[in-house]
């Protein structure tokens, strides 16, 4: 807290919550008394913490290297996670089991440090959990839990941080279809997108090329026969006036042929485009979904494992309190042992001092 001496808000937050209250008034007492209504103001603004946030926070406070392994963790699983590298992760995951079982069993033991009586009791340990696990999965998470002055628990319900998606969005109809947002770089390689590119541009220039000969025809056949019969006369031997006109008319039949044929290449390799990055992203579809597969397998795995530890701690708890009342009733028992042999010490010196003291007067013994 700004402003607010560091010791005093670590001792308030590392201390049992059921005596929050009382120390804190008891600072904001001191402060007042020492002239410093602001502080004294702050002070009595701190919130009590939870059972469970006080564990985390005892966490934090007397064992801050373990916090830090907790912060870098967190770190370590977002990058995976955003990489998508499913052996790192799965690395990662087991270290995350590893790491926050250790924080769990600290925090049973710190508890039974500060507080045996509350420690006795059934602590929130799985609260305590679902705040390290959203700590994993949230820096700002971490970093709150890191500080040591969490008021309550809080947990994550997904399953890490979610990668930006790497789709692109495809506008256009069938013949006019656009890529759009960068998924030339990451649907198709560079060449066949060349390929396509030029061949839509030979299919511009050949339907250009159609109708200006389709305009030259129209040109030549209606309007002036005479130059028609010359070009005629200079590209054919004998050939009758007419003929340039049937020339013109073939021409811009196979230009459009041309055209046709290179709008029809270019549709086929724009779907070679499609269909390759539909395969890729189903692959990385398939890929994530048994890796979301995993983690939830291994998430229940560690619920269950979890569950039978807590039942084994609840045996162990009971066989704990039968064997703390055996050795209550023992321990009477050799008390009054003691007391009895003491007695009989003490009578067998007495019987002791009398024999020799006979023995002294001269007395026969009977």
């Amino acid at each position: 807290m700004p402003g607010l001496p560091r010791e005093l808000v670590e001792r308030l937050y590392a201390a049992p919550p059921d005596g929050f209250v009382a120390a804190r008034a008891e600072a904001v007492a001191a402060a007042r008394a020492a002239g410093d209504p602001g502080t004294a103001r702050e002070i009595g603004k701190l919130r009590k913490p939870t059972v469970a946030a006080w564990l985390v926070n005892l966490l934090a406070l007397r064992r801050p290297e373990l916090m830090a392994e907790l912060v870098e963790l967190s770190a370590a699983l977002r990058g995976a996670q955003r990489e998508l590298r499913g052996d790192r992760l799965r690395e990662l995951s087991a270290r995350r089991r590893g790491v926050v079982a250790a924080l769990v069993g600290q925090a049973r033991a710190l508890a039974g440090e500060a507080d045996p009586r509350l420690a006795a009791g059934k602590l929130p340990l799985a609260e305590v959990e679902a705040t390290l696990n959203a700590a994993l999965a949230d820096v700002e998470v971490a970093e709150q839990a890191r500080s040591g002055r969490l008021v309550r628990a809080t947990s994550y319900a997904g399953f890490g941080e979610v990668p930006r998606p790497q789709l692109r969005l495809i506008v256009g109809g069938p013949e006019g279809g656009e890529l759009v947002d960068g998924v030339a770089d990451e649907l198709a390689d560079a060449g066949e997108l060349a390929d396509a590119g030029e061949t839509e541009a030979t299919t511009e220039s050949g339907a250009g090329a159609a109708g200006r000969v389709a305009a030259d025809g129209g040109r030549t056949g209606g309007g002036a026969p005479g130059r028609v019969a010359a070009r005629g006369g200079r590209t054919g031997a004998g050939a009758p006036g007419g003929g340039g006109a049937g020339q013109g008319t073939s021409t811009a039949e196979r230009a459009a042929a041309r055209a046709a044929r290179a709008e029809e290449s270019a549709r086929a390799a724009r779907r070679r485009t499609l269909d390759r990055a539909l395969a890729e992203a189903r692959t990385r579809q398939e890929r994530a979904e048994a890796e979301l597969a995993a983690a939830v397998a291994a998430e229940r795995d560690a619920g269950a494992e979890l569950a039978a530890i807590e039942s084994e701690l609840a045996g162990l708890e009971r066989r704990r309190a039968a064997a703390e009342q055996e050795s209550g009733r023992r321990k009477l028992a050799r008390r009054a042992a003691e007391r009895t042999a003491v007695a009989a010490r003490r009578r067998a010196g007495e019987v002791q001092a009398a024999v020799e003291s006979m023995a002294e007067d001269g007395d026969d013994l009977p």
